[in-house]
Order: structure tokens, then sequence, then C-alpha cells
């Protein structure tokens, strides 16, 4: 197992502490919670720049970097639902999302052995929902209407990057799951 592999695991494990710190009520758990988050976060840029420079991208990393990225991502929005900072539906659309993204990425790779790489939109919207949980966990008692304003945005910026894929996932349809005649920067949306 390889150095961003080792990251990506650690990503997962991580998860469990953050919720542990974020229900805790010891004085300070919130900025616990809010050091894992953030520490994951680093663990994601990380894992990417190291398999990239290094040339260790595997089919294992493929599968770890998302998962732990997406349960991570899930962990908080659930933890900040439940504590009643942001509403419900902000963590159905993301899940519902990643259901989506999940089978039909799972269905490209099954009839051609080709992953789609992340582009602009997904880094984005990454970027956005990273930001926007940060401040919803550092920051508590935000008055209202911010903590659905910040959501709002995240989920917003989520929804672009999710109609995009979704074109490129309808390019690898039309070319019929050939990967080899498919150049990347043609999946990029227009």
């Amino acid at each position: 197992m390889n150095l961003p592999n080792l990251l990506s695991l650690l990503r997962l494990c991580m998860v469990p502490i953050f919720v542990l710190s974020f229900f805790s009520k010891l004085e300070g758990s919130d900025y616990v919670a809010l050091t894992v988050f953030v520490l994951a976060a680093l663990t994601d840029m990380l894992d990417g720049m190291i398999a990239r420079r290094q040339n260790k991208i595997t089919t294992l990393g493929k599968v770890l970097d998302p998962l732990g990225d997406k349960l991570m991502a899930l962990c908080v929005l659930t933890c900040l639902t439940i504590d009643g900072r942001i509403p419900l539906w902000a963590v159905i659309v993301l899940l519902v999302k990643e259901i989506i993204m999940g089978i039909g990425g799972f269905y490209i790779y099954k009839k051609s052995a080709f992953m789609p790489p992340s582009n602009y939109f997904g880094k984005t919207s990454t970027v956005v929902l990273f930001v926007a949980c940060v401040i919803l966990i550092a920051f508590k008692d935000l008055p209202e209407p911010w903590p659905l304003v910040i959501i709002s945005i995240a989920i917003a910026t989520t929804i672009v990057a999710f109609v995009n894929y979704l074109i490129v996932f309808i390019k690898l349809l039309k070319n019929n799951h050939k990967s080899d005649d498919i150049d990347p920067e043609d999946l990029e949306s227009e």
C-alpha cells in the first residue's frame, strides 16, 4: 500500500473521530472537530498531489480517495443537521447526488474500466462545500438566515458539478464506453 492510499485510509478513520468530537460536551470540542475536518481535507489534497507527482495512482486509490471525501462530507452535514444548524434537505440532496454518481461511475467503470477524472466543476464544488462546512462548524451560533444561505450556495455548486458529470456520463454512453477513443478534454462540458 502506497502513501496516497494510506492518507485516504487515514481520512476514513477520521470520520468517527469527527463525530465523537463534534458531539462531545467537553470544552473546546468544536475546535477539535474543526481541526479533524481540516486535517481530513489536507490529507485529501496531499494524497492526490503525491499520487499524481509520483505516479502512484492505483485502482484502490481511485476508490478510497472519493470514498473518504464523500463519507466525511456526508458525516459533517449529517452532524450539522442533527445539531440543528442546517436543514435535512441539504444532506438528502448531497446523498442522492453521491448515490447517483456512484452508480453511474461504477457502470462506466464496469463497461470500460475508465473513470473520468474530476474536473473544474467538481473541484470547485468540493472547495465551496469545504469552506461552508468550516464556517458552519466554527461559528456555531450564526444568525439566521446565514447557515441556510451558506449551505444553499454549497449545495448549488454541488448540483452544477453533478449536471456537468451527467453530461460527461452521457458523452461516454454516446461513445459506447470506448475510453480509448475519448480525449478527456472532450469530456469537459462546453
